[in-house]
């Protein structure tokens, strides 16, 4: 989401929060959901939502971002190595927000929502008590506690019975994976990095309310949601703006995609394979290379599965190609004559990376495209250790 370093803006809001404590919103007070475009860094992917109030009788325009982080927060890294990533809901004028996102070349929408004084009222005094300084923090998750679904849990808690969001103009039963892979496309590193650490929660079939981690699924859903008048529903939304004017810029394709670059290390290994078969030897080093850091590739896995709070780490069967005990085998197999007891290790990767596409097919869990040559690499390496040197094992 939209990442800000906006805490001294914040504090020189301050006055604000004292200020619209006091305020009673007018008759012609508008609620909007702002929806913003993605943007070019990996956490601004997925565009960003928001809350504006404005009540030109009372001379306010504000915005309630729920998207506030700062780097350079104590432990900053070491909490989100730990799944700990603290945000906070600010509150400050439209025109910074704004000014942001035109400064950044983003496009920028609103859906001014179709409420009656007392349900504007509602929001209203519910997000002025969520962005007091004791209420503003909330632990972030980005697939289930974000500034998406936080601005749908307003609506919810809000206007109860009154609202319904679900549609049968929005599909069902897709993955939360299947529609990152759609705002994060499957040839840069950020969709390799997101998949091969995320577990098959992200798999699971889910109904329309759990797309709205994004921003895009959440302005389709306010698009078509209803609201209760007089025993009947008519639309949420009274209309919808075009704040801000931009193209998309496409994702470029990089030269140093993770694609071509698992392509030139499976065609280097096929190479130096062929070339140990051939001389009858085996290079040490490159099998030492590929236990190390396969081994710690699944060190980090297993630690994100066992130790963290990223509710989408566990059961990520990714470990199957990035081995743990790997890391402690390299000190093994880079030896002349590795233990006897290797040949039998070298089965279970062999069978391990057989059980992937079985795992893929069956929609227990997808793995990222670029993984496939790398997974094929693997295996060729580990076939020709099997076969070729460690049958001589006694």
């Amino acid at each position: 989401m939209k990442k800000k370093i906006l805490f001294l803006v914040v504090l020189c809001f301050f006055s604000i929060k004292e200020i619209s404590a006091q305020i009673i919103l007018s008759d012609t007070s508008e609620i909007s959901i702002v929806t913003a475009g993605p943007g070019a860094e990996l956490y601004e992917k997925f565009g960003h939502s928001a809350i504006r109030i404005v009540d030109a009788s009372l001379n306010i325009d504000l915005i309630y971002n729920y998207g506030i982080f700062d780097f350079n927060t104590p432990n900053f890294y070491t909490n989100f190595a730990k799944g700990k990533m603290y945000y906070v809901l600010a509150k400050y004028d439209f025109k910074y927000f704004i000014a942001s996102y035109n400064r950044d070349g983003r496009w920028l929408k609103q859906q001014v929502l179709n409420l009656n004084l007392s349900e504007k009222k509602l929001i209203f005094n519910y997000l002025e008590k969520n962005a007091l300084q004791e209420n503003a923090g909330y632990l972030y998750d980005p697939f289930f506690d974000n500034c998406a679904t936080k601005l749908r849990d307003i609506l919810q808690v809000t206007l109860k019975d009154s609202i319904a969001l679900n549609s049968t103009k929005i599909l069902n039963n897709i993955s939360l994976r299947e529609l990152m892979d759609q705002e994060i496309y499957w040839y840069t590193w950020g969709n390799f990095g997101i998949n091969t650490i995320a577990g098959t929660i992200l798999d699971k079939k889910r109904s329309q309310l759990a797309y709205t981690y994004l921003p895009d699924q959440l302005y389709k859903t306010v698009k078509y949601a209803k609201i209760k008048r007089a025993n009947k529903f008519i639309p949420l939304v009274e209309k919808e703006e075009l704040l801000l004017s931009f193209s998309e810029q496409p994702t470029p394709l990089h030269v140093l995609n993770p694609l071509l670059i698992f392509i030139i290390l499976l065609i280097i290994v096929l190479f130096i394979s062929f070339k140990d078969l051939k001389n009858n030897k085996r290079t040490k080093l490159l099998d030492f290379i590929i236990f190390l850091i396969t081994g710690i590739v699944g060190l980090i896995l297993a630690y994100l599965w066992l130790f963290s709070s990223h509710t989408t780490a566990p059961n990520n069967f990714n470990l199957l190609w990035a081995f743990l005990p790997n890391l402690f085998i390299a000190f093994t197999i880079g030896r002349e004559n590795p233990k006897t007891w290797i040949k039998t290790y070298i089965l279970i990767l062999l069978c391990a990376l057989c059980g992937i596409p079985l795992l893929w097919l069956f929609g227990i869990q997808a793995f990222p495209f670029s993984v496939i040559p790398l997974l094929i690499l693997l295996f060729v390496r580990y076939l020709f250790l099997y076969r070729h040197l460690l049958r001589f094992k006694k």
